[in-house]
C-alpha cells in the first residue's frame, strides 16, 4: 500500500487548499447561509479541479474533499463527484459517459444522490439491466443533500438497481429542507418520473462504497479544521496567567482528537487507494464510514468543548465544524449501524 499522493493529486490538492482557503472565509459562509457559494463553485470547475477527479481517482478526490472540510465549504463538491462524474464514469455506457461527463466535468450540470437506499422508490423498469434503458419511478426520499443546486439525481430503487432522475422532468418535485449542517437540501418526491438506468446488479453498491470513502475523507477535513481552531484557541487563551494548552487535561483531550482525525484519514485512504487499484474495497468503506462516523463524532464535540463558552457561539467558525460533524455521522449511517453491516459482509465474506 502507497498512500503518497501523486504528483498531480499533490498539486491538485495545494490548489484546491488555495481556493478554499481564499473565498470560503467565514464572512462568505455567513452569506451563504444553507445556499451553496455559487462563486466559490465556479472557480474551481474553472481551475479544472472537478474535471481532475477522472485522472486522480478516488483518492485524489478524497485529499480534495479535506480540503473543503478544513473550511467547510458550500459547495456540492462531493455530491456531484462521487454520485455523477465517478459513477458515469465507470458505470455508464459509451453513450451516457459521452453524454454526461462534460457538463459535469465543467461544472455546468451538478449531481447528487438519493443515497443510502432506504426502501422508498418503486420502479417499474422497461429496459434491461445496465442498458442505459428507461423505467418509471415513485416514491419519495426524505432529504437529499444539494438536491436544490442539482440536475440530475441518482437514486436507487427497492431492488438496489441505480436510475439517473432530472430534477426538471415531469413527475419530479422538489420540496427545500433544512439538516443540522447547510448542505441545500431538499425532499425528493417521485410520481411516475422518468429513470434511466446506470450501470448492472452490482452499481449501487459499487457506488454506495465509493461514497461512503468520498464523505469520510470531507470527515478527515471536517475534523482537521475544528481541532486545528481549537489549537489555535487553547494556544491564545489564557487561565491564570497560562495559556490553556499547558493545561494536561487540554493536552489529553486534543491529543485523543489528533489521533482519531488521522484514523478516519488513513481508513478513508486505503478504502480509495484499493479503489482505484481495482482491489476489492466494501470492508474498507465500511471501516472508513464507522470511523468518520464514531471518531469523527468525538472530534468535533472536542473541538467545540475546547473553544469553552466561545464554543456555544452559534456564529463562530468552530460551531459550524460542529455541524457538518454531526451531519456527516448521521449521513454515514451513524457508528452503530455501520459496524452492524461490517460485520454481516465479514461473515458472509467468511462463508463464502
Amino acid at each position: 500500500m502507497d498512500f503518497a499522493p501523486t504528483e498531480e493529486q499533490g498539486a491538485a490538492q495545494g490548489l484546491a487548499a488555495r481556493i478554499f482557503g481564499d473565498l470560503s472565509t467565514p464572512e462568505r459562509l455567513a452569506v451563504a447561509g444553507s445556499g451553496t457559494d455559487a462563486e466559490l463553485w465556479k472557480e474551481l470547475c474553472a481551475a479544472g479541479l472537478t474535471a481532475a477527479v477522472e485522472e486522480t481517482g478516488l483518492l485524489g478526490l478524497v485529499l480534495l474533499l479535506e480540503e473543503q472540510g478544513r473550511t467547510t465549504a458550500q459547495v456540492p463538491f462531493a455530491a456531484s463527484c462521487v454520485y455523477g462524474l465517478l459513477a458515469v464514469a465507470r458505470h455508464g455506457t459509451d453513450e451516457q459517459r459521452e453524454r454526461l461527463l462534460p457538463a459535469l466535468r465543467d461544472g455546468t450540470a451538478v449531481a447528487t444522490g438519493a443515497f443510502p437506499a432506504r426502501g422508498g422508490i418503486r420502479a417499474d423498469a422497461e429496459g434491461a439491466d445496465g442498458d442505459g434503458g428507461g423505467g418509471r419511478l415513485s416514491g419519495s426520499v426524505p432529504y437529499v443533500p444539494w438536491l436544490r443546486d442539482a440536475g440530475l439525481v441518482l437514486v436507487p430503487d427497492r431492488e438496489a438497481r441505480l436510475w439517473i432522475v432530472r430534477t426538471g422532468d415531469p413527475g419530479v418535485l422538489t420540496e427545500p429542507v433544512e439538516t443540522t449542517a447547510p448542505w441545500s437540501a431538499a425532499r425528493l418526491v417521485l410520481d411516475g418520473a422518468a429513470g434511466e438506468r446506470l450501470g448492472g446488479a452490482g452499481a449501487y453498491g459499487a457506488v454506495l462504497a465509493a461514497a461512503r470513502t468520498a464523505f469520510a475523507g470531507l470527515q478527515a477535513g471536517v475534523c482537521a479544521g475544528s481541532l486545528a481552531r481549537a489549537v489555535a484557541h487553547v494556544n491564545t487563551r489564557e487561565q491564570f496567567g497560562r495559556p490553556l494548552s499547558t493545561k494536561q487535561g487540554v493536552l489529553l483531550r486534543a491529543a485523543d482528537a489528533h489521533m482519531d482525525t488521522e484514523a478516519i484519514r488513513v481508513t478513508a485512504y486505503e478504502a480509495a487507494w484499493r479503489y482505484d487499484t481495482g482491489l476489492p474495497y466494501g470492508p474498507q468503506a465500511l471501516t472508513a464510514a464507522w470511523w468518520a462516523s464514531e471518531a469523527g463524532k468525538r472530534v468535533v464535540h472536542a473541538g467545540q468543548h475546547l473553544h469553552g463558552g466561545t464554543g456555544a457561539d452559534l456564529d463562530h467558525p468552530v460551531h459550524r465544524h460542529f455541524l457538518w460533524g454531526r451531519q456527516l455521522d448521521a449521513y454515514l449511517g451513524c457508528g452503530g449501524e455501520v459496524l452492524q453491516e461490517l460485520g454481516d459482509s465479514l461473515v458472509k465474506e467468511g462463508t463464502e
